[in-house]
């Protein structure tokens, strides 16, 4: 994949494609390139902090020129509201396949529960709690804002549900959707690629610490011998 404003040059490589491509092929090229921006920066970020890594790091390690960065992001602040919008688009995903299945309210939540925290396990997951929304523009930061209530209501709306069909204790849905959400979000903050635990371990963990104390147990049957 080639960027414009590449800094090296290879005479042995073979020419560059005709700019003239099909729009589609055009269009995937410039997603891919877009993309390993974002990646790129992401870990930049994540390793230095937002406000000490800079542009010109993200182009050594792309080995290309900062202008190049430009021909796809206006600048810094708009790069790390798309990292933060990568991350959204998994979490989004996740609980669009959730509500087109059913299932009690606890198993959503669990569902949810699991797919959060794998998210978190990521980069790009990361990037939705690691990073200060006040470095945002205004539009962009009520974004942001606006997503993290909507993910707060359906955390709570599957506690609401499970309370309703009878597969939740009754409970304050507002409280036990902070504590989980809360729980999860760290991850976040201290998952590391190199630690003891895959991100599938972890999710399946907190999929049953954080939802067991909500869990109705099953009422045993008048007569029935205790086990």
């Amino acid at each position: 994949m080639r960027f414009p404003g590449e800094c090296t040059m290879d005479a042995s490589r073979p020419p560059e494609p005709s700019p003239w491509l099909p729009l589609g092929s055009r269009r995937r090229a410039r997603d891919a390139k877009r993309e390993a921006v974002l990646r790129t920066a992401v870990q930049l970020f994540l390793e230095q902090g937002y406000h000490h890594a800079t542009l010109n790091e993200v182009a050594e390690r792309l080995n290309i020129t900062k202008p190049a960065l430009y021909n796809y992001f206006r600048g810094k602040d708009e790069i790390l509201f798309e990292c933060w919008a990568m991350g959204q688009e998994l979490v989004d995903g996740a609980i669009a396949d959730i509500n087109a299945n059913a299932g009690t309210g606890l198993a959503k939540l669990r569902k949810l529960v699991r797919a959060y925290a794998e998210v978190m396990s990521t980069d790009f997951g990361a990037s939705l709690v690691r990073f200060d929304v006040r470095d945002l523009s205004a539009r962009n930061g009520e974004v942001v804002r606006a997503a993290k209530r909507s993910i707060d209501l359906t955390f709570r709306g599957y506690i609401a549900e499970g309370v309703a069909d009878g597969s939740i204790k009754p409970c304050d849905a507002k409280l036990s959707a902070f504590a989980i959400a809360g729980s999860l979000n760290w991850i976040g903050h201290w998952y590391r690629p190199d630690g003891p635990l895959p991100p599938e371990a972890i999710s399946e963990e907190f999929a049953i610490r954080l939802t067991e104390g909500l869990a109705r147990r099953p009422q045993r049957k008048k007569g029935a011998p205790m086990m």
